[in-house]
């Protein structure tokens, strides 16, 4: 057969990164700083340094910044795309599920029962944001702004930060957490790690509604 001329199409090197638009970018910022606050503590726990402890807990309001951010800049631009929806709970499951379950670890909760309800805590936002995701379209407007939230959303775990990073301000992590220990069937628990159930409990709730603002 002659040939035509043209040349078949070829996929573009990072093709995929060329085609995010500025809400994907600033969603993948969100990511980025819940993986460097993880990464950071995890520096923590091996040099024993402080500045990376509170180098984890500065990452995060960053986080929150651009999760507030990249849903708004979507609609202000039109460019509401499952894409992003994905992308915003991947982002959202390590800055606001994985990262504050490492920081609980990091200042001292690390008892058998503490290690199973920060395994809760996180399966909890899991399946929070995958009924967020179901379910987002049911419940937007015609701008494709969700007017309000089954159980609470996932950034609230930011509040169980803020208490850690009191409690680190005042000297009372490791061995000086609030409420010591108990032991239960041979496990340790830390009551204060019972922040963490009632948290993760509250996001799969399905009686809590909460505005979306």
């Amino acid at each position: 057969m002659p040939s035509t001329g043209k040349r078949p199409d070829r996929p573009r090197h990072f093709s995929m990164l060329r085609d995010f638009s500025l809400a994907d970018v600033i969603t993948l910022a969100n990511g980025f700083a819940g993986t460097a606050s993880i990464l950071a503590v995890l520096k923590y726990l091996e040099v024993q340094d402080a500045r990376f402890l509170w180098l984890a807990f500065a990452a995060l309001p960053f986080a929150a910044l651009a999760d507030y951010l990249d849903g708004r800049v979507a609609r202000w631009r039109r460019k509401n795309s499952q894409l992003g929806a994905d992308l915003d709970s991947l982002a959202d499951l390590v800055s606001f599920g994985v990262a504050p379950a490492v920081l609980g670890f990091a200042v001292g909760m690390r008892g058998g029962i503490d290690a199973a309800v920060f395994v809760y805590f996180v399966g909890c936002g899991i399946s929070r944001l995958a009924r967020y995701n179901a379910t987002a379209a049911a419940l937007s407007d015609d701008s494709g702004k969700v007017a309000y939230f089954e159980g609470t959303p996932i950034p609230t775990s930011l509040g169980l930060v803020l208490v850690l990073a009191i409690l680190t301000w005042q000297g009372r992590i490791a061995g000086a957490l609030p409420g010591g220990t108990v032991e239960l069937f041979g496990f340790v628990l830390h009551p204060l790690t019972l922040m963490y159930l009632v948290s993760g409990s509250a996001m799969i709730s399905k009686t809590l509604r909460i505005p979306k603002i």
